[in-house]
C-alpha cells in the first residue's frame, strides 16, 4: 500500500492508482480496528457522488464490519451531513468516502472519532495497524438510514430570515447542492441554483468555490440577475466560497468578521479561532469589538481540535471552512454557514460591500503555491524561519509569518500536497510587494542550497 494516502487530515489518493480495492478493504480494517481501541464500535459511513464512491463505500465496509464494527450506511451526502448523524443517530465515529475538492480520479477517507476528526499521528497509527496486520475480529452489523430529511429540519428551523433574499448557488456537481437548494428555499430565499445535479466526473469546474475561474459562472449569474449574494460549495459542502452582488469574491477571513460581530453584539468577550494564513485586520477587529482572537495552525482538524480546547463560539479558515459552536454543533458546515451569513444580510439590510465598509484597506495576495518535494518542504520551511527569526518578530506556530510594521508574509508547508503555500499582506500595493520579493528571494536562496 501507498504510505503517501496516509495524510495529516485525511487518507486520499488517485483511485485505482494509490487506492485499489483491497486497499479499500484494508482502510476499513485499520480504521475500524482503531476505533475498536478507542472504545467506538457504532459508526455511521457516508459518501460523495465520485464515481468510485460507491463502490469504495462497499469495500470499506466490508472491512469496517469484518473487525466487528456496528455500520450505519447514510449514502450519498455532504461530509457535514455525515457529522450531523453521529450526533442525531447516537454513533460513536464516522467515515467519509470523499477526497472533497480534488479533480475527480481522486478519491479518499475522512474519519472521526464522536465528532473529532482523527487526524496527524493518528492517521499513521491507521498505517501502521494495516502494516503489521494487527486487527481486531468481530462480525458486525450494516444497517442504512437516511438522515437528510432530519438535516434540513434542523437547520430550517433554527435559521430565521427576516426578509427574502436572491440566491445564487454553484455546488460544482457536488453533494451540497440536491441538500442546499431546498434548504435555502425552506428559510424563504429565491434561489437560483447551477451546476447543482450531482456529476462525480464534475463537468462544469473542479469543485473547489475559493479559486476565481471556478467562480466565473456564477458572479455571470449574480451580475445578470441582480441577486443579492452568490454562494459556491466544495465537493462535499463542507467549505463556502462567497461572492457579493457586485460579483466580487469576499474570502473567509472576511466573513469570519461578518460572523464575529454578530456573535460578539450577543456574547461579549466571545472567543474565535482563525488561522495563519488570514488577514491583520480581521485578528484587529475582532479585538476592537470585544473578542478574543486566537491564531492557530491551517487545517479543519487542528481547528476543530483548538476550538474545543478554548471554548470558542466561532472558528474559520481562508479556504471557506466556517465552524459554529454558537448555535450550532462546532464542525464545519458550508450549508449552514451560507444560513448564518443571510440571517445577517436580511437583519441589517445591508450588502456585503457595506457590512465591511470600515474595515482598513489592505492589499493582500491569494494563497500562492509552489511546488516542493514532501521530503524536503518542512526542512526548508525551518531554514527560512531560522532566518527571519534573527533580524523579525515572527509567529512560527504554522511555518513562518513574518511581521512588519506595515504588512506581513508567510511561508509554510502545506499538509495536503507538495507544496509550499505563501501569502502577502500590506497598507499599500508598493511594500506589498517589497514583502514579497524579500521572503520570495529568500525562498529562493535556500531552495537552490
Amino acid at each position: 500500500m501507498n504510505s503517501e494516502i496516509f495524510r495529516e487530515y485525511d487518507i486520499r489518493g488517485i483511485a485505482g492508482k494509490d487506492i485499489t480495492d483491497d486497499d479499500v478493504t484494508l482502510i476499513g480494517k485499520g480504521i475500524g480496528t482503531f476505533l475498536y481501541q478507542h472504545g467506538s464500535s457504532k459508526i455511521t459511513v457516508g459518501q460523495d457522488c465520485r464515481v468510485t464512491s460507491g463502490h469504495y463505500t462497499g469495500k470499506l465496509i466490508e472491512g469496517l464490519r469484518s473487525v466487528g464494527m456496528d455500520v450505519i450506511d447514510i449514502g450519498v451526502c455532504t461530509t457535514p451531513v455525515l457529522y450531523f448523524s453521529i450526533k442525531h443517530l447516537n454513533q460513536e465515529g464516522g467515515v467519509m468516502v470523499t477526497a472533497s475538492h480534488n479533480p475527480p480520479e481522486y478519491n479518499g477517507f475522512k474519519m472521526c472519532i464522536g465528532l473529532d476528526s482523527i487526524h496527524g499521528e493518528d492517521i499513521q497509527k491507521i498505517l501502521g495497524i494495516i502494516k503489521e496486520q494487527s486487527f481486531s475480529e468481530g462480525n458486525g452489523t450494516l444497517a442504512s438510514v437516511d438522515v437528510i430529511p432530519e438535516y434540513k429540519d434542523h437547520i430550517i428551523n433554527n435559521i430565521n430570515i427576516s426578509r427574502p433574499l436572491r440566491v445564487g448557488i454553484d455546488a460544482g456537481n457536488g453533494t451540497a447542492g440536491v441538500t442546499a437548494i431546498p434548504i435555502l428555499k425552506g428559510i424563504g430565499c429565491e434561489v437560483h441554483d447551477i451546476y447543482c445535479d450531482m456529476d462525480g466526473t464534475y463537468p462544469n469546474h473542479i469543485a473547489d468555490p475559493t479559486v476565481l475561474k471556478n467562480n466565473r459562472d456564477l458572479i455571470s449569474l449574480v451580475k445578470e440577475k441582480g441577486l443579492d449574494l452568490g454562494i459556491g460549495y466544495d465537493g462535499d459542502g463542507d467549505r463556502i466560497g462567497v461572492v457579493d452582488h457586485n460579483g466580487d469574491m469576499v474570502f473567509g477571513d472576511k466573513l469570519i468578521i461578518i460572523f464575529a460581530r454578530e456573535i460578539l453584539s450577543r456574547k461579549p468577550g466571545a472567543t474565535f479561532i482563525s488561522e495563519v494564513k488570514c488577514s491583520k485586520t480581521m485578528y484587529d477587529d475582532i479585538e476592537k469589538n470585544g473578542g478574543k482572537p486566537i491564531m492557530w495552525k491551517t487545517g479543519h482538524s487542528l481547528i476543530k481540535q483548538k476550538m474545543k480546547e478554548e471554548n470558542a463560539e466561532l472558528a474559520g479558515e481562508m479556504s471557506g471552512h466556517m465552524f459554529f459552536a454558537d448555535r450550532y454543533f462546532g464542525y464545519d458546515d458550508a450549508i449552514y454557514a451560507s444560513c448564518r451569513l443571510l440571517e445577517i444580510l436580511a437583519d441589517t439590510g445591508k450588502t456585503m460591500p457595506e457590512l465591511l465598509a470600515d474595515v482598513p484597506k489592505t492589499y493582500s495576495t491569494p494563497e500562492i503555491r509552489v511546488e516542493c518535494p514532501d521530503a524536503k518542504k518542512f526542512n526548508l520551511v525551518r531554514k527560512v524561519t531560522d532566518f527571519f527569526r534573527k533580524d523579525y518578530n515572527v509567529i512560527d506556530i504554522d511555518g513562518v509569518r513574518v511581521l512588519f510594521d506595515d504588512g506581513w508574509g508567510l511561508v509554510r508547508a502545506s499538509n495536503t500536497q507538495p507544496a509550499l503555500v505563501l501569502r502577502f499582506e500590506a497598507m499599500s500595493e508598493e511594500r506589498l510587494d517589497e514583502i514579497r520579493e524579500l521572503i520570495e528571494s529568500t525562498l529562493e536562496k535556500f531552495k537552490n542550497e
